[in-house]
């Protein structure tokens, strides 16, 4: 077993060094589909500063490629069969290296299952030199106590998220500055680590090398997200195919993340046994005709449900959309009902800022975003990806939320516990590496 804060340091030295090689890919794996997107990095700030993280800078990218192509062998965010989500993952890698035209080593992927949960930690350390620098930081993560995440998990993120020097509270980055006393907070998710090691085998025998791995939730909240929303505290909502994804961000950093196992597939799935039906069409009807709210007309508005199976009187059926709607508003509402019982247990009505922002495919639903208002409580928008360079305009909806926020994690992560140097001798760095082991040494 190699631990957590060597691994992690050795896939982003794997980063840094497809960034200097300026092509690198980056693939959200998810359970209806699977995208990839190939991004070149030009100019001479290809690699901006000294390290990894918000000192660093953004690398400035261009998306030259891009593939998508239905998942297979994906449940609830996870890895279910190892040979078909490998063909898919091969496919869409394939297809986005045939548009870029050049060949991808390096992926940097996302997820959004593994059952993630959330720590707040708190750290402080003397200033050992005149002013704060890297070793003085890694000693303050390094007084962080180690919760007990539960055996059999590990560490997905570990983002310092608020500092303070002496008086001064709330330092985005405290390097460099004059003072003697320094304290963090930490915000610690922990995921199921055989999920973890069992995608990162499935990337090796896909020959991809992973330099960089992400919760879908977190990515899809810097994509969705606008500055001022990230600032002053928002949640967003990722409403995927097998899971539902929620983070929250105050200060531009994410301090709480977790995921509902539920999705837009639960709502086909009803559609399909609701009414005896294939589940591609299925989908197909609830993309067309579907909708969570019923007006007068829908109930002389029938969709013909069609079929092939020979029995002349089922194969031409037909059901209004009020009926289609009573199928598939109970299983939205019990997501949401379910989201807001997890905002509630992150206490998210004590924040200073509390917009909520739906994104996710599951987020096309008409008048989705009026129910969720309803039942959570507060204003609901509707989030769709930042503009990057480059990105095509078939990758702009929501249901890209997550790729295109891979593309800025990788352009520009932020820091985290392993990007610093922690003292060996320190106890609670030993208690932390025996609580979080990483993955195996021959993944």
């Amino acid at each position: 077993m190699r631990p957590l804060y060597e691994t992690q340091r050795l896939m982003r030295g794997i980063r840094r060094a497809a960034l200097q090689r300026g092509v690198i890919a980056v693939l959200d794996l998810g359970t209806s589909k699977t995208a990839c997107l190939v991004l070149r990095f030009d100019g001479p700030q290809r690699v901006g500063g000294d390290g990894v993280g918000p000192m660093a800078g953004q690398a400035q990218f261009k998306v030259i490629g891009h593939a998508v192509t239905r998942s297979r062998g994906v449940r609830w965010g996870e890895v279910d069969s190892m040979r078909e989500t490998e063909s898919a993952i091969r496919t869409a890698v394939q297809q986005a290296q045939a548009a870029a035209q050049v060949r991808v080593d390096h992926v940097i992927v996302c997820f959004s299952g593994a059952r993630p949960e959330s720590f707040a930690l708190f750290g402080e350390a003397e200033v050992e030199g005149p002013t704060v620098d890297g070793w003085d930081i890694g000693r303050v993560l390094a007084s962080c106590e180690a919760p007990e995440i539960g055996p059999g998990r590990e560490v997905l993120h570990a983002h310092p998220v608020h500092w303070s020097l002496d008086h001064r509270m709330g330092l985005s980055d405290p390097r460099g500055q004059v003072g003697r006393q320094l304290a963090a907070d930490l915000h610690l998710l922990s995921v199921d680590g055989a999920a973890i090691e069992t995608l990162l085998l499935c990337l090796k025998r896909c020959d991809l090398e992973c330099a960089g791995i992400a919760s879908s939730a977190y990515v899809s909240g810097l994509s969705s997200l606008v500055e001022d929303e990230q600032e002053l505290g928002a949640v967003c909502i990722d409403m995927g195919g097998g899971t539902t994804g929620l983070s929250i961000f105050v200060r531009k950093h994410m301090i709480y993340a977790d995921s509902v196992r539920m999705g837009g597939d639960h709502v086909t799935s009803d559609i399909s046994m609701g009414l005896q039906m294939p589940a591609p069409l299925a989908e197909r009807i609830k993309t067309l005709h579907g909708g969570v709210v019923a007006t007068g007309k829908d109930d002389r508005e029938l969709i013909p449900i069609g079929g092939d199976t020979g029995d002349w009187e089922h194969d031409r059926r037909k059901v209004s959309r009020t009926e289609l709607i009573g199928i598939m508003r109970p299983r939205v509402e019990e997501i949401l009902e379910e989201v807001r019982a997890r905002l509630d247990r992150a206490g998210f009505d004590h924040l200073p800022g509390q917009s909520i922002v739906l994104t996710g495919g599951g987020s096309l639903i008409p008048g989705l975003d009026g129910l969720a208002a309803r039942i959570l409580g507060r204003k609901v928008r509707l989030g769709r990806p930042l503009r990057v360079q480059g990105l095509p305009v078939a990758a702009t909806g929501a249901a890209f939320s997550a790729a295109v926020g891979l593309t800025l994690f990788a352009a520009n992560p932020q820091d985290e516990w392993w990007d610093f140097e922690i003292p060996p001798d320190r106890q609670s760095a030993r208690s932390f590496k025996r609580a979080m082991r990483w993955f195996k040494e021959n993944w």
